[in-house]
């Protein structure tokens, strides 16, 4: 997590930062539904890789966007979800989802 000073003064980038990767956007859409798990989260996001996939998810864990529960099960049982801060941002989801309802319906 990037201290104050290291952020971008720019507010808009400063989101963009955090959440500005497609992949970063999609996970964030998914998990505004319910906790998901990793394989549900590949299988879910058409195109991703593990890699990216597990560096997107300790990224936002990192920012404190998303929580990362261990279920003390065997095998173990990890689910990811939105932290209080990655459910302050479903505000800016909603209006990103109208505006693509919208601009696909002029497209027509």
């Amino acid at each position: 997590m990037l201290t104050k000073e290291e952020m971008p003064a720019c507010p808009v980038a400063t989101t963009v930062s955090l959440i500005g990767s497609k992949w970063k956007l999609l996970i964030l859409r998914n998990l505004l539904i319910r906790p998901w798990r990793f394989n549900e989260l590949k299988k879910d996001l058409e195109g991703i890789s593990q890699k990216v996939l597990t560096d997107s998810l300790r990224s936002m864990e990192k920012d404190g966007i998303i929580t990362r529960t261990v279920y003390p099960e065997v095998p173990p049982r990890v689910e990811y979800a939105l932290s209080e801060l990655g459910e302050s941002m479903r505000p800016i989801i909603h209006v990103m989802e109208k505006w693509g309802i919208e601009y696909k319906k002029n497209m027509q």
